[in-house]
């Protein structure tokens, strides 16, 4: 069994997606002690800023006249490709930053979309497998709250994972995590705590059913 995590916090220490993920591969790798982790960390060792450009150039230039730059950046491409294709699971930490989808995990997307093997509109190799999202957010965004509707990060991933790339994709969730450090918010720590629990534990129960299901399909 093989695994396919990636982050996008900017934060090692203290950083709540990092610690909901964990707690998702933690229960997993409990019934699958011997199984690979593919680990792609987007925040500290992010793609070069040209190459999905460069990728997309090199989708419109014939093969013999391509630039170095242009070879690489197909073959970068190809290789963020194999990974996924490599995974039997799915397991993505990101979180919300300035209302929207970090950037270096835009521009990670973006390239796989210049492959045969995630280009839109195609049917890609992953799809029925089964994937985690982790999505962590600062402030309140939920029905009710004065930023609702502000989230632009969890739909659109949605949108590629489960219907671009077809993943049977679980969310887990958790808000109010800038409580603690935000002399502001200080009034919603206790909401903020019951968020981050009730994270850990969706976490727990998701990283069961994601264990067992592959138990199940490898019988």
């Amino acid at each position: 069994m093989t695994l396919f995590r990636l982050d996008a916090s900017i934060r090692t220490e203290g950083s709540v997606s990092r610690a909901v993920a964990d707690t998702v591969q933690a229960t997993w790798r409990a019934e699958h002690p011997d199984a690979r982790v593919i680990r792609r960390d987007l925040a500290f060792d992010p793609l070069p800023a040209s190459t999905w450009t460069t990728a997309v150039s090199a989708k419109a230039t014939p093969v013999e006249d391509r630039t170095p730059a242009q070879h690489g950046a197909v073959a970068m491409a190809s290789s963020l490709a194999d990974e996924l294709l490599a995974a039997d699971a799915f397991l993505f930490a990101i979180p919300l930053y300035n209302y929207a989808i970090p950037h270096y995990v835009k521009s990670w997307i973006d390239t796989l979309f210049t492959t045969s093997a995630f280009a839109p509109g195609s049917t890609p190799a992953i799809a029925g497998r089964p994937a985690v999202l982790v999505s962590v957010r600062g402030g309140g965004y939920g029905p009710g709250t004065p930023r609702e509707g502000w989230d632009h990060n969890t739909p659109y991933l949605r949108r590629v994972f489960a219907d671009m790339w077809g993943l049977d994709l679980e969310v887990v969730e958790a808000e109010l995590t800038l409580a603690e450090v935000n002399p502001a918010m200080a009034e919603l720590r206790p909401l903020a705590a019951e968020s981050l629990k009730a994270a850990h534990t969706s976490a727990e129960q998701t990283g069961r059913t994601l264990a067992t299901r592959l138990l199940s399909a490898a019988r």
